[in-house]
């Protein structure tokens, strides 16, 4: 499948977004990390970044499945189904090895010297157990798994892929029945896998949207259907993602004071695990479609530096999690707002993995979802 340099410019902005939700994670909002150097409260600054942070999950992973499920069709055709399968083993499998035996343990090791322990003693204990350490590879390790899936449904059911090349873009009410069946099941699976709960390194709470996209990628691909948006359609569904996006906030800051709702939206028999669970596929829809269109429009092509960041995102997600620990424990004791050393943190962190991507050999043709 040809490039589209929008999608590239997408996917870039996208990695450097999951850089800033990692180091958000570290000044005060809720997510798991290896350094959190303030820990989350009912003050301001913590509770916006919980929204930054709540409303990138609501899309900002699923955008990357979908966008593998994309390419995988046409990869499939091109390579045959043990080729790509082989190709996805050393695309994803290497980076998630790498990850899980040198820069995970790495990682932990330098975030434990916040609390006084050595570097090189904990790394060497971690590597002594044998610890493998997943981390935000998760992505690589689900993708594996998808890939799997792929060619099952590929050499079982061909022909709905096939057929979708003729159909046209889903319509408002299919898409309406997507999203509240994405948001059942979540609900549904985070009673028995809150969010926070992992299973076999990924969480399962996450992974009705990500089936979906998935899914909806691959089906997608035939026509090249995300490069077809339809216009009102992308209207319709921003607007809708901009009046649902207060409710879940609302929910959970105001709810158990005036409305006398309780429970935790991780996941449960309760209203604000029910609210979570089917908000975020209606965020997700919206905000996905908007930006696919608007950077396809406004990336018709790009320049040195995009294609420069479009080839290194990838890399730049594999190595993030060290560079971002090191920034962020560099200047820990020097007293500023929250929100002040998110931003400069972020900055750095974003602009070092830019350039340390570019020194890594392999960093110009990586592809995290082709």
């Amino acid at each position: 499948m040809p490039r589209n340099a929008g999608i590239d410019a997408l996917r870039a902005g996208t990695t450097l977004l999951v850089v800033l939700h990692h180091t958000a994670i570290t000044y005060g909002a809720i997510g798991g990390w290896y350094y959190k150097e303030i820990p989350t409260d009912r003050g301001v600054s913590s509770m916006l970044l919980v929204f930054f942070c709540t409303v990138n999950q609501a899309w900002f992973m699923g955008l990357f499945f979908l966008l593998a499920g994309y390419y995988t069709p046409a990869a499939l055709q091109a390579k045959g189904s043990w080729t790509y399968l082989r190709d996805r083993l050393r695309r994803l499998g290497v980076p998630l090895l790498v990850y899980g035996f040198v820069l995970g343990p790495a990682t932990i090791a330098l975030a434990r010297t916040a609390r006084g322990d050595p570097f090189t003693d904990t790394l060497l204990k971690l590597w002594s157990q044998g610890r493998f350490e997943k981390g935000p590879l998760w992505f690589a390790w689900a993708l594996l798994i998808f890939a799997t899936g792929a060619v099952m449904w590929q050499a079982l059911v061909p022909k709905p892929l096939e057929a979708s090349a003729t159909r046209p873009f889903p319509s408002d009410r299919t898409l309406l029945l997507a999203a509240l069946l994405t948001g059942a099941v979540a609900f549904v699976l985070r009673l028995r896998w809150p969010v926070g709960t992992e299973v076999w390194g990924l969480q399962l709470g996450y992974f009705a949207s990500y089936v979906v996209l998935f899914i909806a990628g691959m089906l997608a691909a035939g026509s090249r259907r995300l490069e077809r948006l339809p216009a009102p359609q992308v209207r319709t569904w921003r607007r809708i993602a901009v009046f649902v996006l207060p409710v879940l906030p609302v929910v959970a800051v105001l709810g158990p004071a005036l409305l006398g709702v309780q429970g935790r939206p991780e996941g449960g028999w309760n209203i604000p695990a029910f609210v979570y669970a089917m908000w975020e596929p209606f965020v997700a829809w919206g905000v996905i479609l908007f930006l696919l269109h608007r950077c396809q429009r406004q990336f018709p092509e790009l320049g040195p530096f995009g294609r420069r960041l479009a080839q290194r995102a990838f890399t730049i997600y594999v190595i993030h999690p060290p560079v971002v620990v090191a920034v962020t424990l560099a200047w820990r004791g020097v007293p500023a707002p929250a929100l002040v050393k998110f931003a400069l943190s972020g900055a750095v962190a974003c602009v070092l993995c830019y350039g340390l991507a570019g020194l890594l050999p392999g960093a110009r043709t990586a592809r995290s979802t082709r």
